[in-house]
């Protein structure tokens, strides 16, 4: 701030005010997003923000470990890892000691039938449509889309299952290049009750974090599952 004040000037007006003014996202929910976004973007600073706000603004401190364990599947562990180091150690500095309370709701045994049970609760018929298309040689990718992206990670406690869809809607946005994915997340997401308005309102509080040609790409993604009426 001291050394570009017009930038902060501008940036501050611009996210904290004019994108809030958009939507009816509540706090927590904006707070999260944007952590999802900015691991997604390994983004430390920013990150390190929205761990402040989420701990002022009432976020679990489960909650915040999920967002983490959230992101593994979908960013990779490479880009997670130092994010792990990061928050235990704020949590720690914070009176908060971890481990904390386990959130696993499946066994190595039950993994693939619950995470695939979750699979089709949020995505439907297209989920046997992807087993029966898939070349042979693929299927194992399929299986580890259903025991382990959802069975180990999707089905774990501390965090709804609309929220995870906004999540993973956030951090799919946030990289880039993976409009299949988003377009394949915006039917998750509105099977799970978050509508167009609230993920325009998603889209709209990460534009200052991930730019307008991401921000633009989404809106195309968004525009195309789910077209404007008339």
């Amino acid at each position: 701030v001291k050394t570009d004040p017009e930038l902060a000037e501008v940036f501050g007006n611009f996210a904290f005010d004019e994108v809030q003014r958009y939507g009816k996202l509540d706090v927590k929910t904006r707070v999260l997003v944007t952590m999802a976004s900015s691991l997604a973007q390994q983004a430390a600073a920013t990150y390190e923000m929205t761990l402040r706000a989420a701990l002022a603004n009432g976020v679990a401190p489960v909650a915040v470990r999920e967002v983490l364990y959230q992101a593994v599947p979908y960013v990779g562990m490479a880009k997670v890892v130092d994010y792990i180091a990061l928050t235990n150690d704020f949590l720690m500095k914070n009176g908060v000691e971890p481990p904390l309370e386990p959130q696993a709701v499946t066994t190595p045994e039950t993994r693939m039938e619950k995470g695939l049970a979750l699979q089709k609760e949020i995505f439907g018929d297209e989920i046997e449509r992807m087993y029966e298309t898939s070349p042979a040689n693929q299927l194992h990718i399929q299986r580890a889309l259903s025991g382990n992206c959802f069975g180990d990670y999707q089905t774990r406690t501390g965090l709804d299952v609309r929220t995870r869809e906004l999540l993973t809607f956030s951090m799919l946005v946030s990289l880039g290049g993976c409009e299949p994915q988003v377009k394949g997340h915006i039917r998750g997401n509105v099977n799970v009750g978050n509508d167009k308005d609230v993920l325009l309102a998603v889209v709209t509080q990460l534009l200052p974090y991930i730019g307008y040609p991401r921000t633009l790409n989404a809106i195309a993604c968004l525009n195309e599952v789910i077209p404007e009426r008339g």
